[in-house]
């Protein structure tokens, strides 16, 4: 049996893959170390100057999210709040995501150029729950963490805390101020 295809049938197999359940959406995965990720987390390298460079290049902002295996939380925040379409669309559309192991043994060159383990450096940013977003900006000509989001928030404020980064409202006003600003008429 001989297959044709033509344009219509070409654009009605495509039409039924786009319109298929979870198409065109960002999948979860959960890797061979136990931990959940995102497909569109970035590949890093590990040097945080390199992909916070990157990142500003995207014209997007930094983030680490750190997370660690059998986390509950980090489950919740891959399976629910990245399965939400609005969520996971802004988060990826404006941020590039590195994700780290709390105890995890990858060596990781720092923005102050110095490698050592992800529990080492987890330990240095003194990250001690899972799952954290630390954001990283520039300030005085040096990148810093301009805010930190432990644990997870419910999902309106999770979301409103990437918009207050991105806005770089963390230079002007911190996040609950900014939050009641936000929902004043």
């Amino acid at each position: 049996m001989e297959l044709h295809l033509t344009r219509r049938s070409l654009a009605l197999a495509t039409s039924a893959l786009l319109l298929a359940p979870g198409a065109g959406r960002a999948a979860t995965l959960l890797g061979e170390d136990g931990l959940y990720v995102q497909d569109w987390y970035v590949e890093s390298f590990l040097d945080l100057s390199e992909d916070f460079a990157a990142a500003r290049a995207a014209g997007k902002g930094f983030a680490l999210q750190w997370s660690q295996r059998g986390c509950p939380l980090c489950k919740r925040l891959h399976t629910e709040y990245f399965a939400d379409p609005v969520i996971e669309s802004y988060v990826r559309d404006h941020f590039s995501v590195v994700h780290l192991d709390i105890f995890g043994s990858r060596e990781v060159t720092g923005f102050e150029s110095a490698a050592r383990s992800e529990k080492a450096l987890a330990g240095q940013y003194a990250v001690r729950a899972t799952p954290t977003f630390q954001f990283f900006g520039m300030r005085g000509g040096r990148v810093v963490e301009v805010a930190r989001l432990p644990g997870l928030l419910p999902k309106p404020e999770f979301l409103a805390m990437f918009k207050y980064v991105e806005a770089g409202a963390y230079d002007g006003t911190g996040f609950e101020a900014w939050m009641a600003a936000q929902k004043a008429p």
